[in-house]
């Protein structure tokens, strides 16, 4: 699957930006803290769960992309490689029903959409994956992962139905930190089916689903079918990146079930762990007092934005004034805010000196480093500009052009 073009990032060591690197801290769910997320070795690698693509893409998307993109730009920042995944759930339940629902082929939704999401992640300078793998075209790598469990023990059928039984994973429930009780309304809600007669336990996962009528399927050694959701995201990284990757990411309805069982389904198929280093999961956007989501009806979409006439930089530094672990609500006066914010720092960097910008830098790179502080460093540009246009401190004329790349190449803000 085609990713989306990679904006140009400047290198803050050519700018004149040099200063010690400061390693990332972020907060893992599965420790329950803040914690170093160095990688071993020169190469970082992160895996985050993508888009079902039957409506694309939502502001609540668009944050935890964000959240993930600044992660992205601290590791290379600090001087690393990053190698980055994102898959498309481009064959599930909520997209054929979407596609039942409108009379419209189910292929051609999800090709809209994603093509939608690639041009939302383009205007908000989201550095794309090196490999966006879509669930379809993974379909090989799924097979090989439930034939790997099966030869495990780590698999049976209900009904022609394959399902793994959590038991086979004696370190269950250590990513979410869940007791059972809180697991078992979560998974119904969450995609799960607790209540299905015939498993050994209500919370095993679905690896792999018999073609039903009037929809797709794909041949397997199993019979004809389609994957389950969460065996994809663990095929997918698995292939791609290997066991002990650095962070899987994703907003903090994938904690459970989806990480859950994506890093139960690679430990056991595999012999080996853990499935990821850290599992870093970002805040709910909310709006007209609920989490907005696509079974309420209340999404609010980048591209309508868009449309209506919002530059991508002030819905991006809508989205950076709130830290991104936090659950939120959005109003308009975000984006209010967010534009006004914009215009005074791009005022401010088009005069012709202004105070140090290195303070700043170190300030930005803090600030980042501590479980991506956003808002603190969007504040440290906030000082800069207000004492740039205040004519405030000794004028340096490399100054502008130094806070221009800052902004761009730690905020991904183009200024």
């Amino acid at each position: 699957m085609r990713s989306w073009p990679a904006p140009e990032v400047p290198r803050l060591s050519d700018a004149g930006l040099t200063g010690p690197a400061v390693p990332l801290h972020l907060h893992d769910t599965a420790s329950g803290g803040i914690r170093p997320v160095e990688p071993g070795g020169p190469t970082a690698r992160m895996y985050v769960c993508g888009i079902t693509p039957y409506d694309a893409t939502h502001l609540g998307h668009a944050a935890t992309y964000l959240a993930f993109d600044l992660v992205n730009r601290v590791w290379r920042d600090g001087g690393h490689d990053v190698r980055y995944v994102q898959n498309a759930t481009d064959v599930d339940d909520p997209l054929l029903e979407r596609a039942q629902q409108t009379g419209e082929d189910w292929r051609a939704l999800a090709d809209r959409e994603i093509a939608l999401f690639r041009q939302d992640m383009t205007a908000l300078r989201i550095l794309p994956p090196d490999e966006y793998v879509g669930a379809v075209e993974a379909i090989p790598l799924i097979i090989e992962m439930v034939e790997r469990l099966r030869a495990r023990g780590a698999v049976y059928e209900v009904d022609g139905d394959l399902y793994f039984p959590i038991g086979a994973d004696p370190e269950f429930g250590q990513v979410s930190g869940l007791s059972r009780e809180q697991m078992l309304p979560l998974f119904a809600e969450r995609g799960g089916d607790p209540g299905r007669r015939g498993k050994k336990d209500p919370l095993d996962a679905l690896l792999w689903m018999a073609q039903r009528p009037g929809e797709p399927g794909w041949d397997s050694p199993f019979g004809r079918g389609r994957p389950g959701w969460h065996v994809e995201c663990s095929a997918i990284s698995v292939r791609y990146l290997g066991m002990a990757f650095d962070v899987e990411g994703g907003g903090s309805d994938l904690a459970f079930p989806h990480h859950e069982m994506g890093a139960s389904h690679a430990q056991v198929a595999t012999g080996e762990r853990p499935h990821a280093r850290a599992y870093v999961h970002a805040g709910m956007v909310g709006l007209d007092g609920e989490k907005m989501s696509k079974s309420r009806g209340n999404l609010v979409f980048v591209s309508r934005l868009r449309e209506g006439g919002a530059d991508p930089m002030a819905i991006r530094l809508a989205l950076l004034a709130h830290h991104y672990r936090s659950d939120w609500e959005w109003t308009d006066g975000d984006l209010t805010r967010a534009a006004e914010r914009l215009d005074r720092w791009r005022a401010a960097v088009r005069l012709p000196a202004g105070p140090d910008a290195a303070p700043v830098a170190a300030e930005v790179r803090r600030a980042l480093a501590n479980d991506l502080d956003a808002p603190a460093a969007l504040a440290a540009v906030d000082r800069w500009a207000d004492r740039a246009l205040a004519d405030a401190g000794d004028p340096d004329e490399a100054a502008p052009a130094r806070i221009r790349a800052l902004a761009d190449a730690l905020l991904g803000v183009e200024l």
